[in-house]
């Protein structure tokens, strides 16, 4: 299933020096707003050690991770969702994706221009907060704080948040791992594998899915016209170091349409 978080705020708060960090993509991250007016779109693979353990396992030709496809979205600003700032142009992206991550800045540093003239962390939520309302846009937020500079207030508010949080220095990379599988969890998603010789993949699927609605992610037919399961949670097969020895154990398990899937479960499908 595709994962699509915008991630907002004001102008000139670390968006694109975020997008950057995460992507590896080279965006404009200008210190003057407006500067990015089309969002820019960068496929983030989720990091997940066990889908490495398994594909040496199996000797795959191939490792897909799962991704989470981040969208950079231009600064908003206070009357956005009255047109101010091209903010029409702006919500229209919001409104496309699943879950946003709403970049706050916590940091001072003179050199760099606030659009409301100081750091007030509360007070840019919200504006950001006030004109998704009066957009109509409610989607799931996680709150980035963006502590690239000292921060020296930044606990004040932290039990004021609407919502849960996680803390990044998108300048020196730290974070980033927690903020691309908080976002992950954000929509409530699992991860399950498939894993062969050909290829070993992490699938992305909603928490309480049964097996069918699972197996909707490699396709349609293992929805529609599914038999059974094979599964194994990871660590069980790693222990056994391969299929063939898991299955000599007992430890595989037939499973059928009411079985609910769980993080890190190795499905094989049967239709």
């Amino acid at each position: 299933m595709s994962l699509n978080i915008g991630i907002v705020g004001l102008p000139n708060v670390g968006k694109s020096t975020l997008f950057n960090a995460l992507t590896k993509k080279n965006v404009p991250a200008e210190n003057y707003p407006f500067c990015t007016i089309d969002p820019s779109v960068g496929i983030v693979p989720v990091p997940d050690e066990r889908l490495e353990k398994l594909s040496v396992m199996s000797k795959s030709l191939k490792t897909i991770p799962a991704i989470v496809q981040f969208i950079d979205i231009a600064g908003l600003v206070k009357g956005a969702s009255m047109g101010e700032g091209l903010g029409n142009k702006f919500l229209s992206h919001i409104r496309e994706v699943d879950a946003i991550i709403e970049v706050v800045r916590i940091f001072e540093d003179d050199d760099v221009i606030h659009v409301a003239g100081n750091v007030d962390p509360m007070f840019d939520i919200e504006i950001i907060n006030l004109e998704l309302e009066l957009a109509g846009i409610k989607k799931p937020t996680l709150y980035v704080l963006n502590s690239s500079e000292a921060s020296p207030n930044k606990k004040d508010f932290l039990d004021q948040l609407p919502g849960p949080h996680i803390e990044i220095d998108p300048i020196f990379g730290t974070g980033l791992d927690n903020l691309i599988k908080a976002s992950y969890d954000l929509l409530d998603l699992i991860t399950f594998f498939t894993t062969g010789e050909k290829e070993t993949r992490a699938w992305t699927t909603k928490k309480n899915s049964t097996a069918p609605e699972a197996g909707r992610a490699l396709h349609s037919d293992f929805h529609d016209k599914f038999i059974r399961a094979e599964i194994i949670n990871c660590k069980k097969l790693l222990e056994a170091g391969s299929y063939s020895k898991a299955r000599e154990n007992g430890w595989l398990r037939t499973e059928g349409k009411s079985y609910i899937v769980q993080d890190g479960d190795v499905i094989e499908f049967k239709i």
